[in-house]
């Protein structure tokens, strides 16, 4: 990738750090996420303008916390501390951390200094998101408080001889009035940013460099799945050697109703990609029969995946595999502060690099979700697959709860139809982020014409969130959640109650496997 103008990202261990990089990026400034480790190695880098040091779940007295390490602090460039990453700075300059009568967890009402500078533009009174342990107690020489609130008498500190920064409060999440603007002010105005990170020129970055990897008589192999990242990535691979890339989709049997049939149809006919369809069904339902724990399910799910997978890339041939990785999936694989979380094997063929002896192409590993998206757009991806739902690796096994069988997938593609195409209708598709049917391994009395009836039960899930971090259920409108339970029970035989899940998450988790 080309050496774009940078904020390093110090990540210790808070659950929003990647919303940082992103609202900084919505800037139009590159942002790269690093463990505090590796950070002293990057601060040389001509491309750094500037450091955020993120909020983390430590205190700054626990032993094994984190620290702050003496080149990142003399760093030549503006640092700017949040939350944990304030009060590390302050500490080890020379400041006093003491830990709170009480946690602060919420909205706070923030006032501020007219020459503030990190708030500039800001309005005198504002809400501010704070998720604190610790208060400083004093500051450093040099620094001063320019924000405060009722509880946090140093929200806001400055030290502009030394272009050191801090805020209490989080202003990456969407609680915090104004926050994505001091990010905007933090890496334009004070690190002098020009601002030269675009899709479009990611675009030509990325084809350029798939060209210079991959030689003139070379072939490509991918996964398309029919996702997001898979779809975008195969037109960006494919714009870069044409028909060269050999796009493999394998037919699982767990998809939705007629997804294999229109991602193999629109690749093929509409933008002219080889496409080699595996037909899997059966082979997956083998290895799922009697299964109903949900992480035995993903495993076997994978390991079948890799399997099929290899056999059809050793009869296309091919010494490059394209995957569509994106930078969470790189940043949640590695270890920032304890133990190393798991890719799982589903989400990126995984194993078969090693494997087949094939080097790796992976142009959208630098770009968060909403920049694929945004990048498939400007490649022409139909509207469809850009603004696609997110949907398991593992399919609907995980959305079947309990024993997958081709019955209960069949019931469960019917009735996850009937939801979606009610969305689209109502166009309530486009204001939620996540929707979907689930089928419960529990039966319930019913009354059908004049019988009884014991059945399944269908359970409906929407979500709206803007990070999928967390998530708020969606408040569907009643007629439309009534005409859905409606031809739910009437058109899907086996099927006579439908529930609603009005859980956020936390404390649920968006899916329910």
């Amino acid at each position: 990738m080309k050496r774009h103008e940078t904020i390093l990202i110090v990540d210790f261990g808070s659950q929003v750090t990647q919303l940082i990089a992103r609202r900084i990026r919505e800037a139009g400034v590159y942002a790269e996420i690093v463990a505090p480790g590796k950070a002293p190695g990057m601060i040389d880098d001509p491309r750094v303008r500037g450091i955020v040091l993120s909020g983390g779940p430590s205190s700054v007295y626990d032993e094994g916390a984190p620290g702050l390490d003496d080149v990142v602090l003399a760093a030549r460039v503006p640092i700017l501390g949040i939350c944990y990453g304030m009060q590390l700075l302050v500490q080890r300059t020379g400041g006093r951390v003491e830990q709170a009568a009480e946690r602060e967890f919420g909205r706070a009402e923030l006032e501020h200094e007219a020459t503030s500078r990190l708030l500039a533009g800001w309005p005198r009174r504002s809400t501010v998101w704070m998720s604190h342990g610790d208060s400083i107690v004093s500051l450093p020489p040099g620094m001063r408080r320019v924000g405060w609130t009722d509880s946090a008498p140093y929200a806001v500190v400055e030290d502009i001889g030394r272009n050191r920064y801090g805020v209490q409060f989080h202003p990456e999440v969407s609680h915090t009035e104004h926050g994505a603007h001091l990010l905007a002010t933090f890496a334009r105005e004070i690190c002098g940013c020009s601002g030269d990170w675009s899709m479009a020129a990611y675009e030509r970055e990325a084809i350029e460099e798939t060209r210079a990897q991959v030689g003139p008589d070379d072939l490509v192999i991918c996964g398309l799945s029919g996702g997001v990242d898979s779809s975008v990535m195969a037109l960006l691979v494919h714009r870069a050697i044409g028909d060269r890339l050999r796009c493999i989709f394998v037919d699982n049997g767990l998809l939705r109703k007629n997804e294999a049939r229109d991602v193999v149809s629109t690749f093929r006919d509409r933008y002219r990609i080889p496409v080699e369809a595996v037909d899997a069904r059966e082979r997956f339902l083998s290895r799922l029969r009697g299964v109903a724990d949900p992480e035995e399910k993903r495993r076997r799910i994978g390991h079948t995946f890799i399997e099929v997978f290899e056999e059809a890339a050793r009869r296309v041939g091919g010494r490059f595999l394209a995957q569509g990785t994106i930078y969470p999936d790189r940043i949640e694989s590695t270890s920032i502060v304890g133990k190393s979380a798991t890719i799982k094997t589903h989400h990126n063929v995984g194993g078969l690099p090693e494997r087949m002896q094939l080097e790796l192409i992976e142009p959208l590993k630098w770009l968060f979700k909403d920049e694929v998206r945004e990048l498939g757009r400007g490649l022409g991806l139909d509207e469809a697959f850009v603004a696609r739902h997110p949907f398991p690796g593992p399919g609907l096994a995980v959305r079947c709860l309990g024993e997958v069988t081709a019955e209960r997938l069949e019931i469960l593609r019917e009735a996850d139809a009937i939801f979606r195409e009610e969305l689209e209708r109502s166009g309530e598709m486009q204001r939620t982020s996540q929707a979907f049917a689930v089928l419960l391994p529990v039966r319930t009395v019913g009354v059908m014409g004049d019988g009884r009836t014991y059945e399944a039960v269908i359970a409906l899930r929407s979500v709206n969130t803007d990070d999928f971090m967390t998530a708020d259920w969606s408040r569907l409108p009643w007629d439309l959640l009534g005409r859905v339970a409606g031809r739910i029970v009437g058109e899907v035989r086996g099927i006579n109650r439908v529930v609603y899940d009005v859980t956020s998450k936390p404390p649920a988790t968006i899916e329910w496997e």
